[in-house]
């Protein structure tokens, strides 16, 4: 052995023992699913996206502006009737996405503060009524503090709380995620963070949720 292969050893053995580290490393890294089970039945288009299913349960994501009378429309009448066939085998949470032009993001930093002390689905409730039903889109304080009451939080903690700034910074992530995920119009579904379903009709979106179910079941 000459004295220029001697020297070339350390470097050889540290630049091994990282490889075995890299290898170790990125074995024991938990594998992230991407696509949807190919038994899968319906209308929808299989994303790009971690999946975030849980076996036994199914992740329903409403992308949806509270001024849109479709959005209002589809969670007074669609969601019902999909909670009446999965029960808590379902669940739903609606991202605010604003799409209608010239309206104030209010309703919904109150519905992400709402969701932040436990009231989320109550606030969604209240807020679609009033925009739809009450015609008032314009939700000053005094609005605001009626709507906070009937739905049993403080006034005071929940002002407090949208000054913070952390609702309206919720609102911008659930923006950015449904870019990213190309939302273009609202309502937009998506199921277990990466089944974009292509149709919202109720019976479309019991039948890919039913099929994930079942392809749980034969696991």
């Amino acid at each position: 052995m000459n004295v220029r292969s001697s020297r070339r050893l350390p470097t050889l053995r540290v630049a091994a023992g990282l490889m075995v580290l890299l290898v170790g490393a990125l074995s024991s890294m938990p594998a992230v699913a991407a696509t949807a089970p190919p038994q899968l039945q319906g209308k929808y288009t299989v994303l790009s996206e971690p999946s975030t299913h849980t076996p036994g349960k199914v992740k329903l994501i409403e992308f949806a502006d509270f001024y849109c009378p479709h959005c209002h429309k589809f969670d007074e009448q669609a969601i019902p009737i999909i909670e009446k066939e999965f029960g808590d085998r379902v669940e739903v949470t609606l991202v605010g996405f604003p799409v209608i032009p010239g309206k104030l993001p209010t309703a919904f930093d109150m519905y992400e503060q709402a969701k932040i002390m436990g009231k989320g689905r109550e606030m969604k409730r209240v807020l679609f009524r009033t925009i739809h039903k009450d015609g008032l889109h314009i939700l000053d304080k005094v609005i605001r503090e009626s709507l906070i009451k009937e739905v049993g939080l403080d006034p005071v903690a929940f002002e407090a709380g949208m000054a913070s700034g952390k609702p309206a910074r919720a609102v911008e992530d659930g923006r950015k995620w449904g870019l990213r995920v190309k939302v273009d119009h609202t309502p937009t579904v998506i199921l277990d963070g990466n089944i974009k379903l292509e149709s919202i009709d109720p019976d479309n979106v019991k039948t890919v949720i039913r099929s994930i179910l079942e392809a749980d079941a034969k696991r």
